[in-house]
């Protein structure tokens, strides 16, 4: 999932739930792997130079930020809770990955609340108006359910900003690390932490990162964002099913 700047975080969760790991468990476990693959695919975007620092530093320190609060409240919201709005989320998520993502207007707009970013030859207008409320929300419930949350911004990137589709996944991979660390920090900090498993999966996703980023630099974004559509779609259906019939 680092491929199309998603994290894989969705599929992470809802793979530990339905083999049977309790919710917050699967959660913190999850923002884990997810800390360390999106570390593996920063560094390789980062050596392309296919991310905007600019970009990393504002979309990522509010989602980072809102996904700690998310983490550490988790919590008190029930196991079955989280599983429904995952599912809602996993689905909203799918949904939008199916449109075509185009590109923004390239013309800088002068007015209150735009913020206008040009780097080399090319300018990204930001809309602090939709992204600001955007992010924070995307953070805050990235956070609590163990899910990255680029599935969100990588399409208010391109759509909204106008950033080139690469920029926007290198982007939004390399925020993701520091989403993921908050998030697993504001869950561990109630309990759920299993070493042995987290560790174990973790080393797993740092191939996965780096063979996926990779991978990610010669291949069509909008294969990429199709196929992972349509498994989070999957994934957001199985995990409804199991929150109304299976175990909480």
């Amino acid at each position: 999932m680092v491929m199309s700047g998603r994290g894989g975080g969705n599929f992470y969760v809802a793979a530990l739930v339905l083999s049977g790991i309790p919710m917050h468990t699967a959660s913190t476990t999850s923002q884990f792997i997810l800390l360390l693959s999106s570390l593996m695919g920063a560094l390789v975007f980062g050596k392309a130079k296919k991310m905007s620092w600019p970009l990393v530093l504002f979309f990522g320190g509010i989602n980072a930020t809102f996904a700690f609060f998310g983490g550490f409240f988790a919590h008190m919201f029930g196991g079955m809770t989280l599983k429904f709005v995952l599912s809602i989320l996993l689905f909203l998520a799918g949904v939008a990955m199916l449109f075509p993502e185009k590109q923004g207007h390239r013309t800088a707009n002068p007015h209150f609340g735009f913020w206008n970013i040009r780097e080399k030859d090319d300018l990204y207008v930001v809309n602090l108006w939709v992204a600001v409320p955007l992010t924070t929300a995307t953070g805050f419930f990235s956070g609590m359910v163990g899910i990255s949350g680029g599935s969100f911004l990588v399409p208010l990137m391109v759509v909204g900003c106008g950033v080139p589709v690469r920029i926007a996944i290198g982007t939004a991979t390399t925020m993701l690390a520091a989403t993921a660390l908050t998030g697993f920090v504001g869950n561990a900090l109630h309990g759920g932490f299993e070493p042995v498993l987290a560790i174990s999966c973790g080393i797993a996703a740092i191939g996965g990162g780096l063979i996926g980023s990779k991978i990610a630099l010669k291949t069509k974004p909008q294969i990429l964002k199709t196929i992972s559509g349509i498994l989070t779609m999957i994934a957001a259906i199985v995990m409804l099913l199991n929150a109304t019939y299976g175990k909480q």
